[in-house]
């Protein structure tokens, strides 16, 4: 079985809350759709200054980086 790593649970994690929040804006509430933008913020921001919360709790699980597994 192919191991997932770090990197790939954060697609994982960013894509889930985005497709969570896509239904409940339509189906609850429309600011739900607020949590979509916060998603597509922090995906930004970490690409450009290399910090992501998700990381950091994910690394505190003890799941490894990709580099980490080679």
């Amino acid at each position: 079985m192919k191991k997932i790593y770090r990197e790939k649970w954060i697609r994982i994690i960013a894509g889930s809350i985005v497709l969570i929040s896509l239904i409940l804006g339509l189906f609850v509430n429309k600011w739900w759709f607020l949590l979509n933008l916060f998603v597509g913020l922090n995906l930004i921001q970490s690409a450009l200054t290399d910090f992501c919360p998700a990381e950091i709790f994910l690394a505190k699980l003890g799941i490894k980086r990709e580099k980490d597994l080679k």
